[in-house]
């Protein structure tokens, strides 16, 4: 008797009905269409947190070539990724009223879920000391 069955999932774009992503699931006998959605949605969470990673905790710097070195590395940067989510969660829930503004800005901007060094440069450095490096 099987205990799974295979499924081909397809999803149409709300914002540009053009676009489709195509799945293929394996899933245990009684898997509703409801369940399966919810998990190939999933998929886009789980994607940016490790993009999110990799832009912020240097997911993707590993140069190893057994799993014993990878592990050291992957490790320490998702652990470091849940600590700053951690840490963004609990500054979101606390508010901006409680934040006190940078006395200069950071070199850093926000681009989508990731922080990433700024191109431009400051706006209080000079633009001899901005054009030196």
């Amino acid at each position: 008797m099987p205990t799974h069955q295979r499924w081909a999932l397809a999803r149409r774009s709300i914002n540009k009905p053009e676009e489709s992503a195509h799945y293929l699931a394996y899933a245990p006998l009684g898997t509703t269409i409801d369940s399966l959605v919810r998990v190939a949605g999933t998929r886009w969470t789980i994607e940016e947190a490790f993009q999110a990673a990799k832009n912020e905790c240097a997911l993707d710097q590993y140069e190893v070539r057994r799993y014993t070195g990878w592990m050291r590395h992957i490790t320490p940067a998702m652990l470091a990724h849940a600590f700053l989510a951690v840490m963004a969660a609990d500054a979101a829930a606390k508010g901006a009223a409680e934040t006190v503004p940078a006395s200069r800005p950071s070199p850093r901007q926000k681009f989508g879920d990731s922080w990433q060094l700024a191109t431009n440069p400051s706006p209080f450095t000079s633009p001899s000391s901005a054009h030196a490096h």
